[in-house]
């Protein structure tokens, strides 16, 4: 058995650079220094797993041992389960804050005895006391701060504001709050801002900075690490997939490189090759972990759901508010490419989101005898042609009506079938986007590669047949692939039963594709 390296990639919490490769923590917040000297209160928003916490820590860290402040990474996670109890959620909150501050700072440094206080003033109160027995200028990083919602978030914001002109003798010298979102979307959480008695709630902060994701030149650097600790080199051509596939997101960079190292090739004397980083992309999706499975959960979300449904469906998005785009943003599930359009963050949340979508109606299944093999366990497209029919025949209603993206429903009933026939034998690849009124599949399995578009046939549009036939036929053309199937679902009203309409047919595309076409 090969040893364990000294070190590992870290996919669960904050880094530790005695165990974890690891970059610069603070590397990708150049300003925060500045902003430190210059005694502002800011924020920093990114999506869970970016390296918020890592960051500050390391930072709060190097802050104290510079012997000009005392820097401190607080929590306020503990008040989240006490609800409106404003009471018990300070005295939960301090009682953390005491305890992260014996555990990061030297003793001289930590807080006094906290001062009785009022509920909804105790924060405050106790920040006042902690300064003025302080003998530096105190650095507060106060992590997970969009936890709280409703009184809780009432309650602590305006405590900050109201010490905020006697920094930095009677209040702390700098405050940063941490979250996944930005200080415009407290409000929301908060129940509005004309509860917080403010139009912004925390309209103290000088910047709102977000942490960025890493670079190509980053993730080679940080990979590197491995091959100077182990030997095992990566090809140019599987870090060109690693940044492609995960657009630098952090945890995804060190999840594909944990599966790739330690489960796919745990031999260093294998190299890393592009196939592999292919493998390590499915068994993450697959194996579903914490981070994978949150961004699932979001799904349901109506901000969420009100722009990943037409962007699924390829329409346009319709009057859906900017703080719902910015929303999805701050969430790290879509960003904004470089023609300023939204795009799905990355190839890999690409695949996660509809393959979540379409994973209860899937497992509701029944058996489906695999009449799509030949004897030797090849796919028989005709086959598969002929499964999908009577399949949609018998399930296609029942299962649309279960289906909670409604424009999508079609769709995700047709994956959650092709999810049978690829079950640990191939792939399915998606490609959407808002406005391109289609979904395109390629469904990969051993040397079968087949590309599919699905449309939809909507009320009072034209039979969308010649448009899917020339958009198949550039999908098509980078696939390399002279056939495929076009399937279109007719949405239109007063149709009849499922059953009664479905048929298939071979036509002929623009550039001379033989086509499978599918009505249902």
């Amino acid at each position: 058995m090969v040893p364990l390296p000294p070190k590992f990639f870290n996919t669960a919490g904050p880094c530790d650079p005695e165990i974890h490769y690891m970059l610069p923590a603070t590397g990708r917040l150049p300003q925060l220094k500045k902003l430190i000297a210059q005694r502002s209160y800011f924020v920093i928003h990114a999506p869970r797993q970016t390296g918020k916490t890592t960051a500050m820590l390391a930072l709060a860290k190097e802050l104290t041992s510079s012997g000009q402040h005392a820097a401190v990474l607080v929590s306020v996670e503990s008040g989240v389960a006490l609800g409106d109890d404003i009471h018990a959620v300070e005295r939960s909150i301090l009682q953390a804050w005491r305890e992260d501050a014996e555990d990061q700072l030297p003793e001289e440094l930590w807080p006094p005895a906290w001062p009785e206080a009022e509920p909804g003033q105790a924060i405050r109160s106790a920040l006042r006391a902690w300064v003025k027995a302080c003998p530096y200028p105190l650095a507060l990083f106060i992590d997970e701060i969009d936890a709280l919602q409703d009184r809780a978030l009432i309650s602590i914001l305006p405590q900050l504001r109201a010490g905020y002109t006697a920094r930095p003798k009677a209040f702390p010298h700098t405050v940063a709050l941490i979250g996944l979102r930005d200080v415009r979307d407290y409000k929301l959480a908060s129940g509005g801002s004309n509860r917080l008695q403010t139009a912004s709630p925390f309209n103290i902060k000088v910047e709102s900075l977000t942490l960025r994701n890493f670079t190509r030149s980053e993730i080679v650097t940080l990979y590197a690490q491995h091959t100077a600790a182990t030997g095992q080199a990566f090809s140019p051509e599987a870090l060109d997939q690693v940044y492609e596939l995960t657009q630098g997101q952090p945890w995804l960079v060190n999840a594909l490189a944990r599966q790739l190292v330690e489960v796919i090739a745990p031999d260093p004397t294998e190299g890393i090759t592009l196939e592999l980083v292919s493998q390590a992309k499915e068994r993450l999706i697959q194996r579903r972990d914490t981070h994978i499975d949150s961004l699932a959960q979001r799904l349901q979300e109506p901000r969420v759901k009100a722009i990943l449904e037409p962007m699924l469906a390829g329409q346009p998005l319709g009057n859906v508010p900017p703080d719902d785009i910015d929303f999805v943003l701050d969430l790290g599930l879509c960003r904004l490419d470089d023609t300023n359009s939204l795009v799905i963050a990355n190839p890999i949340y690409r695949e996660v989101m509809p393959r979540m979508l379409a994973f209860s109606t899937s497992v509701s299944l029944n058996f489906l005898q695999p009449t799509w093999l030949t004897d030797d366990g090849h796919l028989d497209t005709g086959k598969l042609v002929t499964a999908f029919l009577d399949f949609w025949r018998q399930h296609g209603q029942p299962l649309l009506q279960n289906v909670s993206y409604h424009e999508i429903a079609p769709h995700i009933v047709m994956m959650a079938f092709l999810h049978r026939v690829v079950n640990g034998g191939g792939t399915l690849e998606r490609e959407y986007a808002i406005g391109v009124d289609r979904m395109d599949l390629c469904l990969r399995y051993q040397d079968v590669v087949l590309g599919i578009e699905l449309k939809v046939w909507r009320q009072g549009r034209p039979d969308p047949l010649a448009a899917g036939l020339e958009q198949l036929d550039g999908y098509l053309s980078g696939l390399g692939q002279a056939t495929g199937w076009l399937v279109i679902f007719d949405q239109r009203e007063n149709q009849p039963p499922i059953a009664d309409r479905v048929a298939t047919e071979q036509v002929e595309s623009p550039q001379g594709r033989e086509i499978t076409l599918i009505r249902g």
